[in-house]
């Protein structure tokens, strides 16, 4: 979608700006636009729905190759439309000569294509591997320390729960170390949350209550790795710590149509200190759905009354 978009705005500006440039007064840009649009959103049109639907097949060849696969493609259906044009309506002069048309597309063709490929390399595995790296949410020390001082609290009284929160404790830390380029199932990532609220459970006791809503949720949507574990992290730092009263986090996730959403709930405090954090590791996780799935992915934060809420929107995505 995110591409599909870049796209039209791109194609539509440089269709205005032609009709700027080519119109003698200002009252003539809307007429000159409108019949530069009847000759180009045909074409853009096609274009799109044919290079989706070939997208499997041009993903599999070399960057030079598929890149004049997509100009023959593009200047093919450019003139079966200036054909058409030309045999359905009378007195189409409109670009009407076959050589403007080739022009046209090919110049737009090449720079919608030199484009992506700059977008491309700047998004190349090196460089989002690095960004990915940087943008990782990772623990805050104070959830380690007071982590391994419950668990040496429990070594004598209860030795069993004690193993229990420090193999949680290996695994968090393990996928917090890992190379963390590639999605991971959504099954997964529960799991791991669920480990980190085990161990914060050992401190905060009963002030701690989690509620699961995931009876809908697709188990097998790809998800990016430590999406979800920061938002419960700050839901119990923004909204449990600071409150001696027990508190409760809500969190639901299932699936509409094409789309995973998933919703955190938390108990809000206005007079809390620490939004500012919580806002940066909200961006944090922006930059990161971007990062995977561009402008199909969103995320928003609502609070109503005493509560904050997170809501997360990504397509839904599978290993097949």
């Amino acid at each position: 979608m995110g591409t599909g978009l870049r796209i039209l705005v791109m194609v539509d500006g440089l269709s205005v700006l032609g009709a700027i440039l080519k119109a003698d007064t200002a009252a003539a840009v809307w007429p000159e636009l409108m019949a530069m649009s009847a000759a180009v959103q045909p074409v853009l049109l096609t274009s799109l729905v044919g290079l989706c639907l070939g997208r499997k097949v041009l993903a599999r060849l070399s960057y030079r190759l598929g890149a004049a696969v997509v100009l023959v493609v593009v200047l093919a259906l450019a003139t079966l439309v200036h054909a058409a044009n030309r045999h359905f309506f009378a007195g189409y002069d409109e670009m009407s000569h076959l050589w403007r048309w080739w022009v046209f597309s090919a110049a737009v063709t090449g720079l919608l294509l030199a484009y992506f490929h700059l977008r491309s390399r700047a998004l190349s595995p090196a460089l989002s591997e690095a960004r990915l790296q940087a943008l990782q949410a990772r623990i805050r020390p104070h959830f380690l320390f007071n982590s391994i001082n419950a668990v040496l609290s429990l070594i004598r009284s209860d030795p069993q729960r004690a193993e229990r929160a420090l193999e949680d404790m290996a695994d968090l830390f393990r996928v917090l170390m890992a190379d963390n380029r590639q999605l991971t199932t959504l099954e997964r990532e529960i799991e791991l949350c669920r480990e980190y609220l085990n161990l914060e459970q050992l401190r905060l006791g009963d002030r701690l209550r989690v509620t699961w809503h995931c009876e809908k949720m697709p188990k097998d949507a790809l998800v990016p790795p430590l999406v979800l574990q920061p938002l419960v992290e700050n839901a119990v730092y923004h909204g449990i710590e600071p409150s001696s009263q027990p508190g409760e986090i809500t969190i639901n996730i299932y699936r509409n149509r094409s789309r995973v959403h998933m919703v955190l709930r938390n108990p809000y405090q206005r007079e809390g200190s620490h939004h500012g954090g919580n806002k940066m590791a909200l961006q944090n996780i922006r930059e990161r759905l971007a990062l995977h799935f561009d402008a199909e992915a969103s995320l928003n934060t609502q609070i109503s009354g005493n509560f904050y809420q997170v809501h997360i929107i990504i397509p839904y995505v599978t290993e097949k």
